[in-house]
């Protein structure tokens, strides 16, 4: 049996979460979803490996959530995210005590997500 996690992310603003998960970090929307025109969105984004859901349903999850991505290339990632110097969100490059590098974001919702990749031994 094949397993996957998905995380569900609660947002407030779709724009905000276009701009930040979108044109920042760079997922791509697979889908979205509403009951009608004027009912919350719930969608799905990806980048990579890397699954989420976003949802304005106030039942769905709590802001402020932390979300710790395992994956490669973050110096990359880092180098992407500051070359595109979005005004909102400037993250660093830190080592952490386990032997990895790590790069936190801040959604503009409370939640953030943590890339980390292991460093070669």
């Amino acid at each position: 049996m094949e397993t996957k996690v998905i995380p569900v992310l609660r947002i407030f603003d779709l724009a905000k979460a276009i701009e930040f998960y979108i044109d920042w970090l760079g997922f791509t929307i697979e889908w979205e979803h509403r009951f009608d025109d004027n009912a919350p969105i719930y969608m799905q984004v990806s980048r990579g490996g890397i699954t989420l859901h976003l949802s304005e349903h106030h039942g769905d999850a709590s802001p402020g959530a932390k979300v710790y991505i395992e994956t490669g290339g973050v110096r990359e990632l880092h180098k992407e995210l500051t070359d595109k110097k979005y005004k909102y969100n400037r993250p660093g490059l830190e080592e952490a005590f386990y032997g990895a590098w790590e790069v936190m974001v801040h959604d503009p919702f409370g939640n953030r997500l943590l890339f980390s990749e292991k460093k070669p031994s």
